[in-house]
């Protein structure tokens, strides 16, 4: 498992702050989670296949999900100036969407959960088919999980301190 850790941060250069695989029976589903979906908090409610309504209910999501035996949950950290910082926040996102989208291709084909929208086009082809299904990565927030209590179920540390902001993705296995 860490040498595809390894590897997948090797080929983006962003390092993985922490990583834990845990069961994905303990993963914790918060219906308020789909609630700032529906009132289109982050602006992409029905406009992407991997946010609601289009990827699912949360609990068809969450069916799906416990079909599976494990996540493996990882975190980027990244240093910001001050919590008013947006494009300091904005570019540790991109970069832990990069580590995300090659983790995505070192477990060939296994669903992998970001932050936020699926990164893998510019702009989502929604309502039309998506041209790259293969390639998905869901929304942890639009799936219903709960990141905090994710976090806590990983042992990973939510929060890194005054002035980083962190990001969570995760990847579930069959195998135990």
């Amino acid at each position: 498992m860490s040498d595809i850790l390894q590897e997948a941060s090797a080929a983006v250069g962003v390092p993985i702050h922490e990583w834990a695989k845990v069961p994905v029976s303990a993963i914790t589903f918060s219906s308020a989670l789909i609630d700032y979906c529906k009132a289109n908090v982050c602006g992409c409610y029905n406009k992407s296949w991997t946010c609601p309504p289009a990827c699912g209910s949360m609990n068809e999501q969450r069916e799906k999900i416990l079909t599976l035996k494990n996540a493996l949950v990882f975190s980027t950290k990244h240093n910001i100036e001050d919590s008013f910082d947006y494009e300091g926040m904005t570019k540790g996102r991109h970069l832990h969407t990069l580590l995300t989208c090659e983790i995505k291709k070192q477990f060939d084909g296994a669903p992998v959960y970001g932050a936020g929208q699926c990164p893998v086009c510019t702009e989502c082809a929604f309502p039309n088919p998506c041209p790259f299904p293969e390639m998905q990565i869901g929304s942890i927030e639009a799936a219903g999980i709960d990141v905090t209590e994710l976090a806590k179920a990983a042992g990973i540390n939510y929060n890194n301190g005054k002035n980083t902001v962190t990001f969570f993705s995760m990847a579930l296995m069959q195998e135990a």
